[in-house]
């Protein structure tokens, strides 16, 4: 029987080099078998490894939709991404609130979406497309990192 093209199972993470920093996200969408059916990475600019988090799981859940997926398991080693989208811990920083309600919504796209979180070493290619889409975005934008302050790091 061949796989079920409306299931698919999403691995998505996030990276920042700094917190905030350049940052990216990426994702491998699978279908039953576990075949490649996408991947996606970009950088994002500046930004937390939080908002990069929650990047990878809106650009994943979108191109599921866009695959025509019914049911998608959304898997991420970030444990504060999977707890507040499954809605057992509370969204508190603006941005993240914005980017939670987007997600929720694209999540009304489909018929079934669990979350699922994952160990790091799990996710490995999710993390490696995460780093491409930084290593991407410095690849054609300066970035200075801020000079810590000596006081504090005397």
């Amino acid at each position: 029987m061949p796989p079920d093209p409306g299931v698919l199972t999403a691995h998505c993470d996030g990276a920042a080099r700094g917190n905030p920093g350049p940052a990216g996200y990426g994702a491998v969408l699978t279908d039953e078998r576990g075949r490649i059916v996408a991947e996606i990475a970009e950088g994002i600019g500046v930004a937390t490894n939080n908002v990069a988090e929650y990047r990878a799981a809106i650009a994943a859940l979108e191109r599921a939709r866009d695959l025509g997926a019914k049911r998608l398991l959304l898997r991420s080693d970030s444990r504060l991404l999977i707890q507040q989208l499954k809605g057992e811990w509370r969204v508190k920083n603006p941005t993240l609130i914005r980017l939670h309600t987007e997600a929720r919504k694209l999540v009304g796209a489909f018929d079934r979406v669990s979350f699922e979180h994952v160990r790091r070493e799990l996710n490995k290619d999710a993390d490696r497309l995460a780093n491409r889409g930084v290593d991407a975005w410095l690849a054609v934008n300066s970035y200075d990192a801020p000079t810590p302050d000596p006081d504090l790091f005397g």
